[in-house]
């Protein structure tokens, strides 16, 4: 298997909304397979949508990124993140809009040029899942 790996390091700034700025980022790349290698930074609100559950919860204070996680693609995401508060209490679900960065968000991509990484109706539960397709060269 002959795959080649692409490393992109960006950096978002106070105030900036993470998925938006994601999805700006991908589109600007044209990222086909990409996955988020790390991520450290601050929030000053999230919004995440958590399991099995139809709307966002969002809060606003200030929290770390204790982890941010998921698949890349021009075809469609799938983001996890989990902050915690000034007690470590940590909270984790969907990437929705509405996470505002507080200090920085410093992001290392991966990108997989031999892959494309789509998304399709699974009849199982009806949602878009993800769907690998070799690039041909």
């Amino acid at each position: 298997m002959n795959s080649s790996l692409r490393v992109h390091t960006l950096r978002l700034h106070p105030g900036d909304d993470v998925m938006p700025e994601l999805k700006k980022f991908i589109a600007d790349n044209q990222i086909e397979a990409g996955f988020i290698m790390s991520a450290v930074g601050s929030l000053t609100q999230y919004n995440l949508r958590f399991a099995n559950q139809p709307v966002g919860s969002q809060s606003v204070g200030h929290f770390e990124i204790v982890s941010l996680t998921g698949l890349l693609s021009t075809e469609g995401n799938h983001i996890h993140l989990s902050v915690s508060d000034s007690t470590g209490r940590t909270i984790g679900g969907h990437l929705l809009d509405g996470n505002l960065v507080y200090t920085t968000l410093e992001l290392v991509i991966g990108e997989d040029l031999g892959h494309i990484y789509s998304r399709e109706i699974d009849p199982t539960f009806g949602y878009k899942e993800l769907v690998v397709k070799k690039k041909e060269n």
